[in-house]
């Protein structure tokens, strides 16, 4: 008899799994590894255009801003964003992400700086290296680093490898980029006098509360 109840409590337990893990909403690749696809170059001018190197995204210096802008479709609320970034060469940022807010938009940076600040750009006319997201990681070369941006209108939340680095109320913020990152927008992926990487691209929506 316990056996036969031991049983069921697992078949409920796992059925109940089953549900959540199809309940939640699936991830949409924008990067196939392969080819530029819906990326095209930003056109921030005096570089090299991006490639794909070795199944990854390359951004290689350009006068100063270098990166790639996504033209296909996208979301402006309640979405995560995910990917994998590096620094290759070079001491600053290696990943200025780029994404939609709504109707505006706003810029996740790695590494700026001098290699060191994190923080969202802009806050409130503040960029990342002065308003409440500024913070200071690490980065070593050639390290891929897992992000994760979640929008939501309430907030924004970043994570680097599992821990948030940024969890920033929006409501009643303005919320925008800086003026020259502007050409990223809508989604953009951009590195500042460093060569970065990035690959495994994808978003998804979140459930509505």
């Amino acid at each position: 008899m316990k056996s036969k109840m031991m049983w069921a409590i697992v078949a409920t337990a796992t059925l109940v799994c089953a549900s959540a893990a199809a309940a939640d909403p699936a991830w949409r690749p924008l990067f196939d590894g392969v080819s530029l696809g819906e990326w095209k170059p930003t056109g921030f001018g005096g570089g090299e255009d991006p490639t794909v190197v070795d199944g990854a995204i390359r951004i290689t210096p350009g006068a100063e801003l270098n990166g790639i802008t996504w033209n296909g479709e996208l979301p402006r609320q309640r979405y995560e964003i995910e990917l994998e970034a590096r620094r290759v060469d070079g001491n600053d940022f290696f990943c200025g992400l780029t994404f939609p807010v709504g109707d505006e938009g706003c810029t996740l940076i790695l590494g700026g700086w001098g290699g060191s600040i994190t923080g969202l750009s802009c806050i409130d006319n503040r960029d990342a290296g002065d308003n409440e997201t500024t913070d200071t990681m690490r980065f070593e070369k050639g390290r891929w680093y897992r992000v994760l941006v979640r929008v939501t209108p309430e907030r924004i939340e970043c994570f680097v490898d599992g821990e948030a680095i940024v969890e920033q109320d929006i409501e009643n913020r303005r919320i925008s980029v800086r003026a020259e990152v502007i050409p990223s927008q809508p989604l953009g992926i951009a590195t500042y006098a460093t060569t970065g990487e990035a690959r495994g691209i994808r978003w998804r929506p979140l459930p509505s509360p």
